[in-house]
């Protein structure tokens, strides 16, 4: 995650939480310095059983919310610091872009900033 020109004042670890599919995962916590870098994967598995068009299930995507948050770990509870939502379908099946890479394996979002992250 980059964030040029930023420096945090708060020096507490952060970390990427994730929501897909009805299920929540969160990466390890990192240090609080840009550009931020989590090493793991998370894997969400989800098996539709009453599906059989494959229309069906681009629908259900659709009506599914993705949501990524970066979150500091300040008392109490942590900061959410930025935030990014998109239906599911295009969060896992983004249109192809002008950008070379490779498909699937990278991914630029831009996330949308809380209020009081300056």
């Amino acid at each position: 995650i980059t964030c040029p020109g930023v420096l945090l004042k708060d020096k507490q670890e952060l970390y990427l939480s994730v929501f897909v599919l009805g299920q929540y995962k969160k990466t390890q916590c990192v240090p609080a310095v840009f550009p931020v870098f989590f090493q793991e994967k998370l894997v969400f598995e989800k098996a539709f059983a009453n599906i059989v068009d494959p229309g069906d299930l681009v629908k259900l995507l659709e009506f599914d919310t993705a949501v990524l948050e970066l979150i500091q770990l300040v008392p109490p509870v942590g900061e959410v610091l930025a935030t990014y939502e998109e239906n599911t379908r295009d969060f896992l099946f983004p249109d192809p872009k002008l950008t070379h890479g490779h498909r699937g394996l990278e991914r630029e979002i831009l996330m949308k900033r809380s209020p009081f992250f300056t």
